[in-house]
């Protein structure tokens, strides 16, 4: 602890983003990088506790407390105040892979925990955490760092998200042959499709996947394992499995009008507006009426834009946040995101203490540019669709909006009533179905023959990973269902170790 009084000295400080009406017309990220005096200010503020909630990882009222990869936060902390940043990068390289993902996008659970946070502003973590690891690639620290040896064992990943290239990084590290199996045309899993550009640009992700190439592992593109590569060839061909495949399952709203044209769900939308904007076209530009070559892809087939239309999005979390950002980079007409729950409060209340996770009201960067644009929050709170209303063509034109309740039945469980009377039509060309998602696609689970749990994810205890066939794990959201991406490295990370075990019987990867 350099500067035992920083965290009375120093207020807590932010890079600056800039202006939502100036970053609604690119794609390009939106923070602005701090400079190094101003963040080694910010690392001064870490107080060198006596027990640091930060980089503890436990759940807590079912939310993460504290880093659930167990970043050295302290530490790195104290060694960017001191101007020690290739020391501070390698602190920050011992717990997780990807920091430039989690610096990115990940909503911090370790600043929830912080005990500073108890009676002061937190520490800035996450902003720390990013620009530790942009400086060390600016710098050419980070390089490709191939195994001194090889096992000549082959595990199979099925899926290149977060825990699937967690899983493939620490298995390479062992020395194992790793091949990871993705069903889209890159690789990166929502990393790459599931959220847009401004919130992760790109080619962050191709820059960590290049090095992941340079290391050795192998990645195999279009391939949908159990459609068009058998699952129990993998089993013949490699030595162990690794199912990450996500929880892609999308919860889904089946009410009065749903089967109308112009209503989709939030990923297929992310989706192909990435895949139009990385094929080299913005993704507000209209289709080519003829031509239009390879560039377009599978994309052209599948994009729907938002110029012009009045959109909602129904849905509050981040996916919902992602798709609020890419309609207003559309140039939609209005926009309005409906949320099921109530508005959060402005500050912690009782029944959520330190150091869960605070439970607070704040504008994430969708909100933000479409009440600059807008003029206010989009979000209606406690409010759901009742129906929709097709035009003559069969396309979505309105929607029946009504307020709701939640109240308890008779055995004490929470339950949603429509408030009679609230109900409002409102104008929709567009609707975006964000909820969250139900599980993982249960066609890899079941050509492999593994035993699902009640929420119908694959069955496989945490900290073992070990699903009931042999040689096959399972690990992430496809394990745990919907949750954190710094999570997903987590489920990785041990998968790895317990497959290392399972092939060698010992293993020096870190649980």
């Amino acid at each position: 602890m350099g500067n035992p009084t920083g965290f009375k000295e120093i207020p807590r400080e932010l890079p600056k983003e800039r202006s939502p009406k100036e970053r609604v017309n690119d794609w390009d990220e939106y923070h602005i990088h701090m400079p190094e005096d101003r963040l080694q200010a910010q690392g001064a503020r870490c107080m060198d506790c006596g027990i640091p909630f930060c980089h503890t990882g436990t759940l807590l009222a079912g939310m993460a407390t504290g880093c659930p990869v167990n970043n050295l936060i302290p530490e790195w902390n104290d060694l960017v105040y001191r101007g020690l940043w290739r020391e501070a990068l390698e602190r920050l390289h011992k717990t997780n892979n990807f920091p430039e993902f989690t610096g990115r996008i990940c909503p911090a659970p370790c600043e929830g925990s912080c005990v500073l946070g108890i009676n002061e502003p937190p520490v800035t973590i996450k902003s720390i955490e990013c620009a530790i690891i942009d400086k060390g690639f600016e710098e050419g620290w980070v390089k490709a760092e191939p195994p001194a040896k090889r096992t000549g064992k082959k595990v199979a990943v099925i899926g290149s998200g977060p825990a699937g290239l967690a899983c493939a990084a620490q298995l390479n590290k062992a020395g194992h042959l790793v091949t990871i199996f993705e069903r889209a045309d890159r690789i990166g899993g929502l990393l790459m499709y599931g959220i847009p550009n401004p919130h992760l640009d790109k080619k962050v992700v191709q820059r960590r996947v290049d090095l992941m190439a340079a290391e050795g592992v192998k990645f195999v593109t279009n391939t949908e394992i159990g459609k068009n590569y058998a699952a129990d060839k993998l089993l013949k061909e490699f030595d162990a499995v690794a199912i990450c495949t996500g929880a892609t399952k999308p919860r889904d709203l089946p009410i009065e009008g749903r089967d109308l044209k112009g209503i989709m769900f939030a990923v297929p939308f992310l989706t192909a507006n990435t895949k139009k904007l990385l094929n080299g076209i913005p993704p507000s530009s209209p289709p080519p009426t003829s031509g239009g070559g390879k560039r377009w892809g599978a994309a052209s087939a599948d994009f729907i834009s938002a110029e012009g239309k009045d959109v909602i999005v129904i849905g509050g979390g981040d996916t919902g946040t992602d798709c609020v950002a890419t309609s207003m980079r559309h140039k939609c007409k209005s926009l309005i995101q409906l949320e099921i729950l109530p508005k959060p409060p402005d500050s912690r209340q009782p029944d959520n203490p330190w150091p869960q996770w605070p439970k607070v009201y704040k504008m994430d960067y969708g909100q933000e540019e479409a009440a600059a644009m807008f003029g206010a929050d989009p979000r209606q709170y406690l409010t759901t669709v009742k129906r929709f209303i097709g035009d003559e063509t069969g396309h979505v034109k309105q929607a029946e909006i009504v307020r709701v309740q939640w109240q308890k039945d008779a055995t004490g469980k929470f339950g949603l009533k429509q408030l009679e009377g609230t109900e409002k039509i409102l104008p929709v060309q567009l609707v975006l179905l964000a909820m969250g998602f139900l599980g993982p696609e249960e066609i890899v689970l079941n050509q492999l023959g593994v035993e699902k749990d009640e929420r119908s994810n694959a069955k496989a205890e945490y900290g073992k990973y070990a699903t009931n066939m042999k040689s096959v794990f399972a690990a992430g959201d496809a394990r745990r269902g919907q949750s954190l991406v710094v999570w997903a490295i987590n489920e990785g990370r041990g998968c790895a170790r317990a497959i290392d075990e399972y092939l060698m019987g010992s293993s020096e990867l870190p649980s």
